[in-house]
């Protein structure tokens, strides 16, 4: 098991392919995708796709989406992490989690752990995170963890509120 880094409650790791039941968990849920504009998985071989196409070919660049456990029972939440988007050129902090894990303070704790991993182990200049206008608890994480409000638009056809934060260290 790839550990990223731990927080006090929290284990960030890289996924592997074997990770798919996962992935396949998180992303049915259609709340869980509500504001993403991402359609929910039906089948194994969607979750296997994003896991091939989308998340293991970030680590070469040492980001990506990270799988996060509960350091007390090993129990899977979500993810959290780092992602390049050339679209933007621009590296973006995203996370999701488990309804179950929703309201108990993992997300900003992840969040906050994973600016400070792109920061000072990553050294990254700027990080930019966005929200969904009408995702409150995700807009909520972002202030939380100390990022600054840039703007409200449309990006790829979803009203979000742009947040980044900036490295001072470099």
């Amino acid at each position: 098991m790839d550990i990223i880094f731990q927080t006090p409650r929290l284990f960030l790791r890289q996924f592997t392919e074997a990770d798919a039941p996962l992935i396949l968990e998180l992303n049915s849920d259609p709340e869980i995708v509500k504001y993403v504009h991402e359609p929910t998985l039906k089948t194994a071989e969607q979750a296997e796709k994003i896991i091939k196409d989308i998340i293991l070919p970030q680590y070469k660049k040492n980001l990506g989406r990270w799988a996060i456990h509960i350091k007390e029972n090993n129990e899977f939440i979500g993810w959290c992490g780092l992602k390049y988007l050339p679209e933007r050129d621009e590296i973006d902090l995203g996370y999701r989690l488990m309804q179950k894990a929703w309201g108990k303070g993992y997300a900003t704790e992840a969040a906050k752990h994973t600016l400070d991993h792109g920061f000072k182990v990553l050294n990254l200049k700027l990080i930019t995170g966005r929200a969904h206008i009408e995702n409150i608890a995700s807009i909520k994480v972002l202030e939380k963890i100390g990022m600054d409000f840039i703007s409200e638009g449309i990006i790829d056809d979803c009203p979000v509120r742009t947040y980044t934060k900036s490295n001072h260290n470099s």
